[in-house]
Parts: structure tokens; sequence; C-alpha cells
């Protein structure tokens, strides 16, 4: 009798470790050749620069000629620069508008065996702005890209006329905070979870992510799903976007020492109904800085630059209009 359990029992568990299996196969995902992708996300303003360790930088450059005011914009973690297309189109009108996208994000190739961080790639949009021969500009940052853009203006302030945190990253994340996370996210710091949800399917929990991002989600529609679930599976993407998520610890975070040392004029820009950074931070980031602005857009969640990209476009407006005391641009409508 006592064989005959241990024999079932035995049976069962190979079961499930069949149907497990089986499961997880079902659910993998290839990666997607760039050149694939490139055919779907390229559009007629796509560049691309080979910088210092093989990363090979797409980018577009739009707007006025060079000799206009230039805004250098950073997306956030998972995103692409396709998030600031709305703000290309009203800010071009007045200004340079450079935006790039990220090694392991969008249609940027990193080499194998890149080791992503904040510092790597604050470091990264240095070598861009070195091959660009850009010298002076405004570096605009969401989210995981504002962490990217305050330590850029930190390390190199001579380059930085102004600076904008949108929704930014930075501060130590409260056990309070990291409770309101999406779904996705909470499982991408699981250590033992991560490694398993790197090469299934996740366009499911990639929706849910985008949904909780966005105060008005009717704006989250099937083709930005599949724009995000698509360039997470370029060549080395998923390995980048797990190691950015499993290192957070690593991380020199925000304080009001470091901060304190910031020059340029800064504006921050937070919705308050952001469920992934709270609004809590923005003002942080302004009690931390003496010469900071700060606007909350009340209704709105984590990317302002897309729910109401009028509105978060208008004040970045007006903000750099006063920066630049209305040197090369029209008055304010």
């Amino acid at each position: 009798m006592v064989k005959w359990l241990l024999g079932a029992a035995l049976t069962l568990t190979g079961l499930a470790v069949l149907a497990a299996a089986g499961f997880y196969f079902a659910l993998k995902r290839p990666d997607i050749a760039y050149e694939t992708l490139a055919s779907r996300y390229e559009n007629a303003a796509s560049r691309y620069a080979d910088l210092a360790g093989g990363v090979h930088m797409h980018y577009r450059d739009q707007g006025q000629s060079a000799g206009a005011p230039t805004l250098l914009l950073i997306h956030g973690y998972g995103a692409s620069l396709q998030t600031w297309e709305q703000w290309e189109a009203r800010l071009g009108e007045d200004f340079r508008v450079i935006s790039l996208d990220l090694p392991g994000h969008g249609l940027t190739n990193a080499p194998a065996g890149y080791r992503p961080s904040i510092e790597a790639f604050r470091d990264i949009v240095a070598e861009f702005a070195r091959v660009q021969g850009l010298t002076r500009f405004t570096i605009v940052g969401s989210s995981m890209g504002g962490n990217v853009a305050w330590e850029y203006a930190l390390a190199y302030p001579e380059q930085v006329d102004a600076l904008i945190l949108v929704d930014a990253a930075g501060w130590p994340e409260t056990r309070d905070d990291l409770a309101e996370d999406p779904l996705i996210f909470k499982l991408l710091r699981n250590p033992l979870a991560a490694p398993i949800l790197r090469d299934l399917d996740n366009t499911r929990l990639i929706r849910q992510g985008l949904l909780a991002s966005f105060g008005n989600r009717e704006l989250v529609d099937d083709a930005m799903v599949a724009r995000y679930a698509e360039l997470a599976r370029a060549p080395g993407h998923r390995d980048i976007l797990l190691q950015l998520m499993l290192d957070r610890s690593a991380r020199n975070d925000a304080t009001a020492e470091r901060l304190a040392a910031l020059t340029p004029p800064v504006l921050i820009l937070h919705g308050a109904q952001d469920n992934l950074i709270p609004p809590a931070h923005a003002q942080q980031f302004k009690d931390a800085i003496a010469q900071a602005e700060l606007v909350i857009f009340e209704g709105v969640g984590h990317v302002p630059q897309e729910e109401i990209p009028e509105q978060s476009a208008q004040a970045a407006w007006d903000f750099l209009y006063r920066v630049h005391e209305g040197a090369a641009l029209a008055p304010a409508p």
C-alpha cells in the first residue's frame, strides 16, 4: 500500500511537472529581429549613432535647426522614444527636439553582456551628446529617464541649461510605494519569478501595467500594448530589463544633500493619480531643489506627456520661455 501511494504521488508530481513545462513552452516567445522591429517602429526621422562600447543607438532629431534651443528627451523603464511624439510635434515648433532609445529599449542595440544602470545610462547619454556635438541643452526625463536626467545634470552641469522631470524616479521607495506597483513590476522584482517570466508572452501583464499608468485608461489601446510587448523582445532587451529591476537596490538614491548641488532651473511635472511614483516624491524634489517649480496635474497618471500632451507640453514651453527669456522663441500662445 505504501509503495502504491508513493508511486501515485510520484506519478502526480511528474504529471504536474510535465503540465508546467507544457504551459511554459506554450507561452515562451522568441526574440524579434531588429530589422523586423525597425520596419514597424522606425519613422522618417529615425537615425542611428554608433557609440563607444558597441551601442547602436536609435534617435530622432526633429523640430528647429541646430541654432535653436535644444531639448534632449529620455524615456522611462520599458518605454521608448515614442512616448515623446506628441511633445515633439508641439515643442518642435520652437525648439530642436532630440529623443533617444536607451540600451535595452526601443530600437537601440546594446552588445551582449551590457550592464545597465542609471549611471551607465547617464554615461551613454553623455557619449551620445559628445558624438552629436551637443554642448548646451535642456535635458528632459520621464520616470526612470528622470533619474537619468537629474544624475546627468549633477555630473555635467556645464552642459545643462535647464532640467525637466516628468514623474521622475530616484527617491528611495517605501514598502507602501511598492505595494501599489502593477503586478508585472512585482514579478520582475522577484528573483525567483523574474527569470521564468523573462521569456514568456507578457502581453497581458504589460497591458495591466499600462492601464495602471494612465488616469484615462481609454488611451491604452492594442497598438500601444503591442509596441511595448514587441520592443521588449528585441535581442538582448529582456536581459537588460530584468537586470534593471533586480539591481534596483544598487541605485544611488536621491537625497536632499545630493540634489542641492543642482544648478540649472528645474521644472517638476507630476500626475496626481500616478500609481507608480507617488506625487509625494515630486514634492520631495521640489523641497530639495531651491530653484525648482512644481506642477501637479489632477486626474492624470504616470505619463502626462501621453495622457495630456497639450497641457503638459504647454507647461514645459512656459517654463522654457522663462529660462531663455524669449530668445529665439515666439510669444506664448
